[in-house]
């Protein structure tokens, strides 16, 4: 099917249109808001009080170094979608190519490689994350690195599986019996075949990305002040005062994390259906 016929079908999903829409109007705002207005999310602003409430001259109110929390939660949102961007796509980076090795080749390298993500997928990938984080330093291409890393191994077995499917296909023998290379297989029979599915996975691990960002920030090892993420920003409401009585403090962070998250849940739901060759036009 084409690729207008794709998109016919994303359509229908009301849900993932609407949340494709939600997340190209929250890129839109935060990275073009805080340069047409000029938003400073480092200067402190000590006449305005610590932990302010929202007022007119700053519409979030303040964080408890005074800074203005509008721009933090939009300066933040760069940081979090940019991780939710990139990290994903070295999972699928490292994980793909494993994936095609591993179910084209089988033998040691299906056994080497498929050990290797299961002896990972064993670890909890938070505690990889806080550990490799600490080793290298926490900075924002630590944690895209971090993040991406860690999601190789499900990449992986995504591919391998859908591999071992296509390589059993009649053009698959029919390709081999002709001579044609397996680097010429792999590339223009088997890959376009396994792309679909590592797309939607693509949306899904956004999501999940920035949720890995947000838990390493609220347990001190992700973005460091004074820069911001979203993550960071819902730090402070470890403080229990914080957390019952300056809800302002990080409640937008926190309810933008939440519906982003689902957003990008949709999205890949709507991508699915819509790559699904059973579902009908």
């Amino acid at each position: 099917m084409n690729r207008t016929g794709y998109w016919k079908r994303f359509r229908k999903s009301k849900s993932a249109m609407l949340s494709l829409s939600f997340l190209i109007a929250e890129a839109l705002a935060v990275y073009l808001l805080p340069a047409l207005f000029h938003m400073d999310p480092v200067t402190s602003d000590v006449q305005a009080g610590f932990n302010a409430a929202p007022s007119a001259a700053h519409l979030f109110g303040t964080d408890s170094a005074a800074r203005d929390l509008l721009a933090r939660t939009l300066c933040g949102g760069q940081v979090s979608l940019l991780i939710g961007v990139a990290a994903p796509f070295i999972s699928v980076s490292i994980g793909l190519p494993l994936g095609l090795a591993a179910g084209y080749y089988r033998g040691i390298a299906e056994t080497v490689i498929m050990r290797a993500a299961d002896v990972c997928m064993s670890f909890p990938s938070i505690i990889l994350s806080l550990i490799m984080v600490s080793v290298i330093g926490p900075s924002l291409g630590t944690l895209i690195g971090v993040i991406g890393l860690m999601g190789w191994t499900s990449i992986a077995k995504l591919v391998y599986a859908s591999v071992l499917s296509i390589r059993e296909k009649d053009y698959i023998a029919s390709a081999l019996s002709i001579g044609r290379s397996d680097f010429d297989i792999l590339l223009h029979e088997i890959l376009p075949g396994v792309l679909s599915p590592v797309f939607v996975s693509l949306s899904f691990q956004s999501g999940s990305a920035i949720l890995q960002e947000s838990g390493l920030s609220f347990l001190g090892s992700g973005i460091r002040p004074p820069q911001a993420s979203w993550g960071g920003i819902i730090s402070a409401a470890q403080d229990l005062s914080v957390l019952t009585r300056m809800p302002w403090v990080w409640a937008p962070s926190g309810t933008l994390i939440v519906l982003t998250v689902i957003a990008f849940h949709f999205v890949g739901e709507g991508m699915r259906d819509a790559l699904d060759p059973r579902m009908k036009l």
